[in-house]
Formats: C-alpha cells, sequence, structure tokens
C-alpha cells in the first residue's frame, strides 16, 4: 500500500491543478507525496491525468512511487497516456515506470488506453519503450482492437507497421468486424492491406461483411475484397512483413 488512506488533501488538489509553488512548499514542508485516497489515488496520478507535467517531475523527483496503483490498479503511467499527454508520457518512462504492468480484471495497458483516447503520439512512445502489441485486455481485446473499436485510424496504422497481429480475436472478434460495424471503409481497407482475414467468424458465426450497413461503401469494399481475391503483389507484402515482424 503507497502511503496512507485519507481523503483528497492538498497535495493532491494541487497536483492536479498544476500549481507548482503550491506543491513545492507543501512538499518543503513535509507534505506526503505518497499519501493515497480511499480509491488509492496519489498525487502523482492527479497530476499525470491532467498532463502536469512540471508537478509530475516535481512528484517524483521528491520520491513519488512511479508506478503506484490506484483501487482499479491503473498506474500514473496508464493516466498519463488516457490524458494523451506525450510529454508526462515520456518523463514518467524516463523514471522507470513500468510500460507493461501486470493487468487485472479492472485494468487496462498503458497502451490501450493510449489506443482508446486515440493518443498516437503517446502510442508510438510505449511502443519504442517495449510495449506489448498483444497485451490482452479481458473487456477491451488487444489494443488493436481498442483502436478499430473508436475508430482511430492513426493508432491503428501504428500498431500494425509496429507489427501487430491484424487477426487477433477477442471472443472470435477481429478488428475487422470493429471495422465493418463502423463501416469505415479507409480502416478496412488498411487491415485487409495488413493481411486481415475478410472470412473470419465471431461467435455469431458473422463475418465482417455481415456487420456493415447496406447499400454502404464498407458493404461494396468488403464485397470487392470477396469477389476478387488479393493480388500475388499483396500477398508478397503481406507476406514479408510476417517474414519480418512487422
Amino acid at each position: 500500500m503507497v502511503g496512507f488512506w485519507s481523503e483528497r488533501t492538498e497535495v493532491h488538489k494541487a497536483a492536479y491543478q498544476g500549481q507548482v509553488s503550491h506543491l513545492q512548499s507543501l512538499i518543503r514542508n513535509g507534505a506526503s507525496v505518497n499519501i493515497v485516497a480511499v480509491d488509492s489515488i496519489t498525487p502523482l496520478h492527479e497530476a499525470a491525468i491532467r498532463g502536469q507535467t512540471q508537478c509530475v517531475r516535481l512528484l517524483l523527483d521528491a520520491g513519488a512511487q512511479v508506478d503506484a496503483r490506484n483501487v482499479d490498479g491503473s498506474t500514473p503511467l496508464c493516466e498519463a497516456c488516457s490524458a494523451g499527454s506525450s510529454e508526462c508520457v515520456r518523463l514518467l518512462l524516463e523514471y522507470g515506470a513500468t510500460v507493461n504492468p501486470a493487468l487485472t480484471s479492472r485494468t487496462t495497458s498503458p497502451l490501450h488506453e493510449a489506443c482508446i483516447g486515440g493518443n498516437a503520439d503517446c502510442v508510438k512512445l510505449v511502443i519504442a519503450n517495449g510495449a506489448s502489441l498483444e497485451a490482452y485486455d479481458l473487456y477491451n481485446g488487444t489494443p488493436l482492437h481498442v483502436a478499430c473499436a473508436n475508430q482511430h485510424l492513426e493508432c491503428v496504422k501504428v500498431l500494425l507497421n509496429a507489427g501487430a497481429n491484424v487477426n487477433s480475436v477477442r471472443l472470435h472478434e477481429t478488428a475487422l468486424h470493429h471495422a465493418a460495424k463502423a463501416n469505415n471503409v479507409e480502416m478496412i481497407q488498411l487491415l485487409v492491406e495488413f493481411g486481415a482475414n475478410i472470412y473470419a467468424k465471431d461467435k455469431h458465426e458473422r463475418k465482417p461483411v455481415d456487420y456493415t450497413t447496406p447499400n454502404t461503401p464498407a458493404l461494396l469494399c468488403l464485397k470487392h475484397y470477396e469477389s476478387q481475391p488479393l493480388s500475388l503483389q499483396q500477398l508478397s507484402r503481406i507476406t514479408l512483413r510476417r517474414i519480418l515482424g512487422h
């Protein structure tokens, strides 16, 4: 357990609001930087979720535990990724934040959080620092599932180019199923280009095309792929990516 139990303290409030001078004064006067609220939120969590980089640095320099977990198991790095603060993410990583914290039934990884929010810069940062592309969350699947479900195309591109498995499944559902449900043609094309299986069936025995809206470009796109197998050039690119692990 980090620190001890309390309601939100002045340290929490100063960190959350980015009050650097006040936070410095509190620390100088002996305030604990690892004090936790009833939900196990630390001041570092508060600073990270608001992207308060100066406060994050101040807290870390004063001994804040970089991988402290709140009641849901979320770390400050998860919060910074969720907030889309690449500066905070970079800083936390510099101070040794764990990029692949153990997942619990209530926790997603920093990479999941970045993908949920569509924060491509944060996605790149955590991947560059070893984030697991196939980290599996019970409710959301892999980061690729999350990025597709939330229609964050740039994040999808980053994940695929980094080597994410385009055909990973959650309850037999693939990223392409998510793209089809959203009728997102550009995402469908990107996933297929990277080798997505257009015939994959989910737990309801439905293919991606079965989730598209009638008379939409998404339906026409998938119907086209079903009637026109991938060209030799496309297949060669897919094979090469698999060999190289990209």
